[in-house]
């Protein structure tokens, strides 16, 4: 790692609170590399021989059975994938490539692992990513199993807003078919999501979505209450 890297991966989540000399380790081990759209980083089954922490960019997790592919998370900056597989020493269920250029910290398994052994901190932000990651799972389960698709979507629609803060403008970072996959539905079933979110103050252009009216989606939708 560059000594320009240095101060911005020092300050991300999992890292800022390490003693400073263990912290040196990660940055001496630590590759920061940009990837270009569409490269798929690993596949489930794989062994991790590093941890991805994503600084810039967008990926894509899915999953595979049989013949269908389905699309499980799509990951956002600032955050790290898969840390369970790393802590855990066990292979990848899910495989992860990139949706746009992504700038990407690369820490070895084995550093992290042996590290985590050795410094509270690291343990403890540890702990709250993979806290972070379980409450998002819950969350996506009951969306699933208590929600007809038009009020996943809506749902969806109001947790982006929250987390960018952007009014009732929301652009959508990934293309239709990914974000229907991921929501469990088919494209068809997402267009006709947003038809029956017309009707509850949502407006689609392209890939450029307003809530028009944030308190008639709300009503519909019933976001949750509880926050992750």
């Amino acid at each position: 790692m560059r000594t320009g890297e240095k101060p911005e991966i020092a300050r991300l989540p999992l890292f800022r609170e390490m003693d400073e000399a263990k912290r040196e380790r990660v940055f001496a081990g630590s590759f920061l590399q940009v990837f270009p759209p569409q490269l798929t980083l690993f596949e489930a089954g794989q062994h991790p021989d590093f941890l991805h922490v994503l600084v810039d960019g967008l990926v894509e997790l899915s999953a595979s059975s049989g013949d269908r592919d389905t699309t499980m998370r799509i990951v956002e900056p600032v955050t790290s994938f898969i840390l369970a597989a790393v802590v855990n020493d066990l292979p990848y269920l899910m495989t992860a490539r990139t949706l746009e250029a992504s700038r990407i910290l690369l820490v070895p398994a084995a550093l992290v692992r042996e590290l985590i052994n050795q410094d509270t901190a690291l343990m403890q932000a540890t702990m709250h990513e993979l806290a972070l990651a379980y409450r998002g799972l819950v969350r996506a389960l009951v969306d699933m199993k208590t929600r007809q698709s038009a009020e996943r979507l809506g749902n969806y629609l109001l947790r982006q807003q929250a987390r960018r803060q952007e009014g009732g403008l929301i652009q959508l970072q990934a293309e239709k078919r990914l974000l229907a996959s991921l929501l469990g539905m088919t494209p068809e079933n997402l267009s006709r999501a947003f038809s029956v979110l017309s009707n509850h103050g949502v407006r689609v252009e392209g890939s450029n979505i307003t809530i028009a009216d944030h308190e008639a989606l709300s009503a519909f939708a019933h976001p949750d209450k509880i926050p992750v």
